[in-house]
């Protein structure tokens, strides 16, 4: 089936965006699954903390150097092309990961994961932008955004389901995702609607759209800065949240991979509703005022010594972190030009994978030095500062 490449706009709930909204959330069901898995994955192949370090690292270094890549394919080649092949990418990782025996194969099978996000990405949130007119843009971006925290929060879930209740090994849990991996194949070519430029909105309709007139402007630089400090602390908590609510904090595989899975779960109902409200006030003001509350939130979790009030601040951190999701999309968007808008989102998702590389193995030198514990007050830390310059240092229309 051939694709209808047209500019015009569509509404909320069209094909394209549900499809889309559910291939982002297969795309990260992989994302933390390896994470939650950690302390069964440290027994088994006998890994240190370094060598913990390496699993998140290695990935993510794969995803960096590809990542301007995927950009340019994007731009060159098309939206639909591109979020089928990452499609192919994830299988072949599942796979991979399905019959994984020793760390070197698992590295092998999450790098290709981590790989299929960094295609996908680009190519589908400048489907969505492409999609809908500015007015609506952080709406759809929202229901976008859900559904890939839908699939963070699925793929540690189904750890504690099949792992934890029902006695499956970890390698069918991966297998067990390639299914709706094919048929979100066929569901993506059946798209025929394929925009590939913003419809400048007439002055009779509203208010002309503004346009980036070119992609490395200061602020597109800052906002890239903020994301890469924000990646940082996510990912040295990562790193090592499931093995310090194991090991340290006594929770079982199963309850820690829950609370993990449910933090990203927020997003179902964060990341539209933030959608919703980043129309109406502004998308700078609201990420502003939203991430006060969820790094304080998140500090609170570790610092109050009580597994129930870890696991309250913790998914109060997810909610409220998840409502400014569909605002930095769309300021991506705001702040990209709309012939490179594939290029703009691979260099919004680039310093985060590139620290994303690095921050792991900064987190096993904290955790062999001073403790898991202070892996959370570092990030604590860097998260502070993303605040401050993201605050001061981005300008947006």
């Amino acid at each position: 089936m051939g694709e209808e490449r047209t500019g015009g706009y569509r509404g909320l709930f069209s094909y394209g965006l549900i499809v889309i909204a559910l291939t982002h959330t297969l795309t990260h069901a992989f994302q933390q699954m390896h994470s939650a898995l950690y302390p069964v994955l440290q027994v088994e192949f006998a890994l240190t903390n370094q060598q913990v370090g390496l699993i998140s690292s290695i990935p993510s270094l794969a995803a960096a150097i590809l990542s301007i890549p995927s950009g340019m394919a994007t731009d060159k080649f098309g939206t639909k092309k591109m979020i089928l092949f990452s499609s192919v990418v994830a299988a072949a990782g599942a796979l991979t990961a399905g019959f994984a025996q020793s760390q070197w194969m698992f590295i092998l099978a999450i790098s290709f994961l981590f790989v299929s996000t960094t295609f996908y990405h680009p190519a589908s949130y400048s489907f969505i932008s492409f999609l809908f007119e500015p007015k609506d843009r952080s709406k759809a971006l929202g229901i976008h955004g859900a559904g890939g925290t839908l699939g963070m929060a699925l793929g540690p879930i189904s750890i504690s389901i099949l792992v934890g209740l029902m006695a499956f090994g970890w390698r069918q849990v991966y297998l067990a995702w390639g299914v709706p991996l094919i048929i979100s194949v066929f569901m993506v070519y059946f798209i025929k609607h394929i925009p590939t430029q913003d419809v400048e909105v007439k002055p009779s309709e509203g208010k002309p759209m503004a346009q980036a007139e070119k992609l490395l402007s200061a602020s597109l630089v800052m906002f890239l800065v903020f994301g890469a400090l924000r990646t940082v602390a996510a990912s040295m908590t990562n790193t090592f949240l499931s093995l310090w609510l194991v090991n340290i904090r006594g929770l079982d595989l199963a309850l820690a991979s829950l609370i993990f899975g449910a933090s990203s779960l927020m997003g179902i109902v964060a990341a539209p509703l933030g959608g919703v409200f980043a129309s109406r006030y502004g998308e700078k003001r609201w990420i502003v005022y939203t991430l006060v509350v969820a790094y304080v939130c998140f500090a609170l979790a570790f610092l109050v010594p009580s597994t129930l009030a870890f696991a309250v601040f913790y998914l109060g951190y997810g909610f409220f972190n998840l409502l400014g999701m569909a605002a930095n999309s769309a300021i991506t968007a705001k702040l990209s030009p709309s012939k490179q808008r594939g290029m703009g989102f691979a260099l919004y998702f680039l310093p985060g994978n590139i620290m994303g590389a690095f921050a792991p193995m900064i987190a096993a030198f904290i955790a062999d030095s001073f403790g898991i514990f202070n892996v959370f007050i570092a990030s604590v830390g860097v998260l502070a500062l993303a605040w401050v310059l993201f605050r001061f240092g981005v300008k947006v229309d």
